[in-house]
């Protein structure tokens, strides 16, 4: 297991690596615009470790334990997209032109973009929550949930499972001999 673990880091230890010599490339000899790149290296998990993170993580469980269970993953999942949505558009709503241009995209203004965006989320959290059906937690006196299995309502009595041989409800000398014991033989 070990060795498969070091196998799947190397990977990313190269790519963490090329990137550290891609930066230095980049950043040396110093400059001032290096500075703002590094604001932005160190600001960016910084900012979001300390901001969108934990807000997006108290409002979805505030909201999930305020809704009922068929709305608590939906409204989790929308949260999250929400701040994921949020942490992509900021470079373009802090500044204009925040981000290196491509095509098509400094075409247009960048706060209704997002807005429809985070609209369409909330729409499919909200038609998710409307169309989820929830099942009930398994307990241990239900039987398994199958297709041939009719469906529990609160009037079917409990399934018991058949008793075992040699229960005490079994009648006497109806009870199996215990392994190894000699077979008696007929007439004895």
């Amino acid at each position: 297991m070990k060795v498969a673990r070091v196998f799947l880091a190397l990977p990313g230890l190269a790519a963490l690596a090329w990137g550290a010599v891609l930066f230095a490339e980049y950043a040396l000899p110093l400059r001032p615009d290096v500075y703002g790149t590094l604001g932005w290296l160190i600001g960016g998990p910084i900012l979001n470790d300390a901001v969108v993170a934990p807000l997006t993580a108290i409002l979805g469980v505030v909201l999930s334990r305020r809704l009922p269970p068929r709305w608590r993953t939906p409204v989790m999942a929308g949260t999250v997209s929400t701040g994921v949505l949020a942490i992509l558009a900021f470079p373009l709503l802090w500044r204009p032109y925040g981000t290196p241009p491509m095509p098509g995209l400094h075409d247009t203004n960048p706060t209704p973009g997002l807005a429809l965006t985070v609209a369409a989320v909330w729409l499919a959290v909200v038609l998710t929550a409307l169309t989820r059906r929830v099942v009930p937690p398994i307990t241990s006196d239900a039987p398994p949930i199958t297709r041939d299995t009719p469906p529990v309502t609160p009037d079917t009595p409990p399934i018991t499972p058949p008793d075992r041989p040699g229960t005490p409800t079994d009648p006497p000398g109806t009870q199996p001999d215990p392994p190894g014991t000699p077979a008696a033989s007929p007439g004895t």
